[in-house]
């Protein structure tokens, strides 16, 4: 299969699923090295294909998507012990994580794909930390980032600021 072809699979695997799809997954339906993949996910976000990269793979934004949804961005603030129940706090509520972003003081702002949508997204995430032994985004700022969350109400997003504020995590 030549470059072109496999870029084109790539996108119709992509299009096909509503959750990421790991690059060893894409490696291993294509028959070639994960290595190929990452430089074919470079070339289609090089002709504008707006493929977002995850803990968990790849995504393909559609624009679309987001019709019929609502999105909210929260400043929120706590230690990595609480990131678990700030993660399951959003998702039992109704909402989508989309994101986490920083403002480093000498980076600038710094963000990150998360895309949690449930309960076992998020004890995916937290165990990825754990194994890698890395520190979460917000561990650069002290505790302090922000999340952008969907969902397909306003009023879903009223409600996770309400228990965010209830639980201590927003800040104002």
């Amino acid at each position: 299969m030549d470059g072109d072809t496999r870029r084109g699979e790539i996108i119709h695997i992509l299009s096909g699923n509503t959750s990421p799809v790991a690059g060893t997954e894409l490696a291993a339906r294509l028959g070639v090295s994960r290595q190929v993949i990452v430089q074919d996910i470079a070339l289609l976000r090089a002709v504008n294909k707006n493929i977002l990269s995850t803990n968990k793979g790849y995504i393909l934004f559609r624009k679309d998507e987001g019709s019929g949804t609502c999105k909210r961005t929260y400043k929120v603030m706590h230690d990595t012990g609480r990131m678990q129940e700030e993660l399951y706090l959003i998702v039992d509520c109704g909402g989508r994580v989309l994101d986490v972003v920083v403002e480093h003081p000498i980076y600038g702002q710094i963000m990150a794909d998360l895309i949690v949508n449930s309960r076992q997204d998020a004890d995916n995430f937290v165990k990825q930390v754990a194994e890698y032994g890395t520190k979460p985004l917000n561990a650069l700022t002290d505790g302090l980032h922000y999340h952008t969350v969907e969902a397909r109400e306003e009023g879903t997003l009223g409600l996770i600021q309400e228990k965010l504020q209830r639980e201590g995590f927003l800040v104002p």
